[in-house]
């Protein structure tokens, strides 16, 4: 199914198969990577508790999903990736990072092994045509690559009800069954899926990958039940304050292809005591010295002051950083954010908001 397109302007954006279902439920819409999505639909910060206390049901299916099978695709997800894809079993799912030459980070994504030598790779929306091409760029193995987005829609349903609201359309209560970064090939309300369990609210919850044609009818059969349970359709606006929260990180704001993996706090991610991979040099010498140019840290303001991606940060009168992203949190009644920083000597800073310094302090994440 080819994705539908709508002329806003003299900018095409590209529409999931869920955006009649969207307009029906009178959703406000957004630019987001290209793609006309759902930014809200009663708001934000009701559709962040709703997935707190119970449930949220999300369209995502303007992700990317790329395959990468037969002989050679072993050694390709390895070279091409900072986690080690060999400690992968069938039926696994990794988070991982595409890295350049130089180490900066090309997209963060997740792997599903589905068996040997057969992977997919969930890629972000605004990266889906940069990824492809980087893959088959660096494709020598022989491997089989293709660009399965437009056949595959997803849903997520999020929150801690949500597993008790699958169960119902799943056989053999499947759904109590799959563990966490684990997936299973099943039917969800008797269309054939992809479930699995990663998550990107700090929530229980779980992705719902099927044909595009099929995405009405499983999204028909879930709503009412997640409204039942005191769940509601969630947009970008909150899925990105719940993301925050959990210390999430967006490509494309907190990390980017002038960012390391150690620089966006994510070093975790890269093994360095396997086979090659695309930018393992650089990165081996990075964490052999332990000198980045910049950190990522999390802050919270201590006022009512919002702090915005692309906000100064200061401390001692010193320009230190620059904040990547900022939302008011509902769970914790306070401002927080993400922001890039080249050094600091104690947690407490200043960021301009709009010609104004206003007092913040460093700390830890997840913020929740």
């Amino acid at each position: 199914m080819s994705i539908n397109a709508t002329i806003m302007g003299t900018k095409q954006m590209k529409r999931t198969p869920l955006y009649e279902i969207h307009k029906s439920l009178y959703a406000k819409f957004t630019e987001f990577g290209g793609w006309e999505m759902p930014l809200q639909y009663s708001s934000i910060v009701k559709e962040h508790r709703a997935v707190r206390d119970a449930a949220g049901l999300f369209d995502l299916s303007h992700m990317g999903e790329i395959d990468i099978i037969g002989n050679g695709a072993n050694e390709l997800v390895q070279k091409l990736t900072t986690n080690d894809t060999s400690r992968l079993t069938d039926g696994q799912v990794q988070y991982t990072l595409l890295c350049n030459e130089n180490g900066g980070i090309v997209d963060d994504i997740l792997i599903y092994r589905a068996e040997d030598n057969y992977y997919t790779l969930v890629v972000n929306a605004a990266n889906i045509e940069k990824d492809f091409e980087w893959i088959k760029h660096h494709n020598d193995t022989g491997a089989e690559v293709s660009d399965v987005s437009d056949e595959t829609a997803m849903i997520a349903l999020q929150g801690p009800r949500s597993m008790d609201i699958l169960v119902r359309f799943t056989p053999e209560k499947l759904a109590y069954h799959i563990k966490f970064f684990r997936f299973e090939i099943s039917r969800v309300a008797g269309k054939a899926t992809a479930i699995s369990r990663t998550g990107y609210t700090g929530e229980i919850g779980f992705e719902i990958y099927l044909e595009s044609e099929d995405a009405e009818d499983v999204w028909d059969a879930l709503y009412p039940v997640v409204i039942e349970e005191g769940g509601l359709p969630v947009g970008l606006g909150a899925r990105d304050t719940l993301r925050l929260e959990a210390g999430l990180r967006l490509y494309g704001m907190d990390m980017d292809e002038n960012t390391t993996p150690y620089e966006a706090g994510l070093g975790r991610f890269v093994k360095l005591d396997t086979d090659d991979f695309i930018g393992k040099d650089v990165l081996l010498a990075q964490k052999e010295s332990g000198e980045l140019k910049k950190k990522l840290v999390g802050f919270h303001t201590l006022d009512r002051a919002v702090a915005r991606s692309g906000y100064t940060v200061y401390q001692n009168d010193e320009v230190i950083g620059v904040v990547t992203s900022g939302a008011p949190s509902p769970s914790l009644n306070c401002n927080i954010g993400f922001a890039s920083i080249t050094h600091n000597s104690g947690n407490n800073i200043e960021i301009d908001i709009r010609g104004k310094l206003y007092p913040a302090k460093i700390v830890k994440v997840p913020f929740i």
